[in-house]
């Protein structure tokens, strides 16, 4: 009988790294505090959810209904790239009406306007390029350039957005590829730039040779004051700016469906970035919003929202004077769903969340909003989840957690 001695075992090779982007890139904050915040006993002033007691839930369940009922086969169907031609249709009416002739062939739909975001960093962003934004920025759009391995400079500027002379500067001696901006109700200062800057920004893109991405979710949510039209329906801009749209904000966030707007050959790169990330977006999901359009009044559900948003915002500016420290200023936006204060230079909004959250009330900091140098002393807060009772509650919470730190006054 031969005797065979068992090998000596071996050693486990390490795997190999993952991607340097996946390693440099952190997750987003507003998510970390969402998990943190759970509790249902927490007033949550720091995700940007609509308030789904507003939803018309009975409304989308119907348009669902019709297309599973009368078209099953079309509806959990593959689907083209660029989007169901019904949506896209309708999309490209809606933006017509409001003052930017459109067709349907100009019209990508995407997986929430988050994805338009990637799939623009896709066709656009060289690792190493620049990218130009409003400070503070959106932050998930930082996330989405770095990814990219875009080199993310801020532009100068004041309580109207974004400086022009500035802008300016920096695109002469940057050469960035793209500006990316939230003009209207912004995310997260709740600000909106006005007409006359708006046209510069487009005059300096023209002039200086400059892709524009005109983000675009808030700006039907109008409470008070007159629509400003879009940086892209200038004439300089219309050749290089990208509008990016959604439904999260106006029907629901849970059917992710955005779109984009953009000149064609953008546009066709952005469609073969979208085949190898996803396809197509839901079938079922555009043609229930395509079905939801065709039944419904969605501009008099927008009303109804914006007027409750409206209370919303009236209920939190009226307690901020209580809450917040003396010394602070905040922005009083005309719609949207954010507003932006700084409390005195002591305060570090990041360090005092702990705190504040022990109290059942929670805030983003300001600083992860930052592409330069973070200002901690401020946040932001979202005014529509809540309704004007819970948040007048929120704000006491606050108010009792700041007052707790023992600052000097």
């Amino acid at each position: 009988m031969t005797v065979t001695q068992d090998a000596a075992p071996t050693a486990t090779a390490p795997l190999p790294p993952l991607a340097a982007r996946a390693r440099s890139i952190g997750g987003s904050p507003v998510r970390d505090i969402l998990a943190v915040t759970a509790r249902p006993e927490v007033i949550n002033f720091a995700g940007g959810l609509p308030a789904p007691s507003l939803f018309d839930a009975e409304g989308i369940a119907a348009a669902y209904r019709a297309v599973l009922t009368e078209a099953p086969a079309r509806a959990l169907q593959y689907s083209t790239t660029e989007g169901e031609p019904v949506l896209r249709a309708a999309l490209a009416a809606r933006t017509s009406v409001r003052g930017l002739a459109t067709d349907a062939d100009d019209i990508l739909v995407t997986t929430g306007s988050q994805q338009a975001l990637s799939l623009l960093a896709t066709a656009l962003i060289e690792p190493g390029d620049t990218v130009l934004v409003e400070s503070p920025c959106y932050l998930a759009a930082l996330q989405a350039f770095g990814f990219a391995g875009a080199r993310v400079i801020a532009v100068p500027g004041d309580e109207d957005g974004l400086d022009p002379v500035a802008l300016e500067e920096l695109v002469v001696r940057e050469r960035p590829k793209l500006l990316y901006t939230v003009p209207t109700f912004s995310n997260p200062t709740g600000r909106t730039m006005p007409a006359a800057r708006r046209a510069a920004v487009a005059e300096v893109a023209g002039r200086c040779g400059l892709w524009i991405v005109e983000d675009d979710p808030y700006g039907e949510l109008r409470f008070e004051g007159e629509r400003v039209p879009w940086i892209a329906s200038h004439e300089g801009a219309r050749d290089r700016t990208v509008l990016l749209g959604s439904f999260s904000k106006v029907m629901a966030p849970g059917l992710r469906l955005g779109w984009l707007r953009a000149p064609a050959e953008l546009l066709r790169a952005c469609a073969v970035a979208k085949q190898a990330a996803d396809l197509h977006t839901p079938t079922v999901n555009q043609l229930a919003a395509a079905r939801y359009l065709a039944d419904n009044d969605l501009d008099a559900h927008v009303a109804r929202v914006s007027a409750a948003y409206g209370e919303r915002r009236d209920a939190m500016l009226a307690g901020l004077a209580d809450a917040l420290p003396a010394g602070s200023v905040w922005t009083r936006p005309e719609g949207g769903m954010f507003l932006w204060a700084r409390l005195p230079e002591r305060y570090d909004t990041t360090a005092l969340l702990p705190e504040v959250v022990r109290h059942d009330v929670a805030y983003v900091p300001g600083a992860p909003f930052h592409a330069g140098a973070p200002d901690r002393a401020t946040m932001r807060l979202c005014f529509v989840t809540q309704t004007p009772d819970e948040i007048a509650e929120g704000l006491r919470r606050l108010g009792a957690a700041l007052g707790a730190q023992g600052l000097p006054a």
